[in-house]
């Protein structure tokens, strides 16, 4: 097992969820890859109140060198009554709808709220918690992708 592989698509679904969230996809076929990040918009409005999580997800491609910062904006996922789709930006997309990295994202969401992991494919995290962004050190914590506390959060949602 290599601890920032995901092995099962239940995990890597929560994890892109999660709101902080950088993931890889590579393809075992072309050894491909693309790096996305999917974040949470803020959680406070104009005057500093905090809003309620609605589920929506930012969704960005790295497309330059510098892996902290050079990521452009191309969708959003949104949930719906069919469970958490995935939507082009439209006008406001930085990649185009057929971009490959666009592509490769937009398939694998597909599987992946279907819970399932095609055998084609690896999802990756980046050793960093999906949810607050802290670096994860402990076994644990590096496969599910998620640090102690913000694991037990996730767990009680489900319960």
């Amino acid at each position: 097992m290599q601890p920032n592989l995901f092995t099962s698509a239940s995990l890597a679904t929560q994890f892109i969820l999660a709101g902080k969230a950088t993931v890889t996809l590579r393809s075992k076929k072309s050894g491909q890859h693309f790096t996305f990040r999917v974040s949470k918009p803020r959680d406070e409005d104009e005057h500093g109140n905090k809003k309620p999580d609605n589920g929506f997800r930012f969704v960005s491609l790295l497309n330059g060198p510098d892996n902290s910062v050079s990521y452009a904006y191309f969708g959003y996922l949104k949930p719906s009554q069919a469970g958490v789709m995935f939507v082009h930006g439209g006008a406001k997309a930085k990649i185009a709808v057929g971009a490959p990295g666009a592509a490769a994202f937009a398939w694998a969401w597909q599987r992946l709220v279907q819970d399932q992991l095609p055998e084609a494919l690896e999802v990756w995290h980046e050793g960093k918690c999906g949810r607050c962004g802290r670096k994860l050190t402990h076994p644990e914590s590096l496969e599910s992708g998620f640090g102690p506390e913000c694991i037990q959060k996730f767990e009680c949602m489900a319960a």
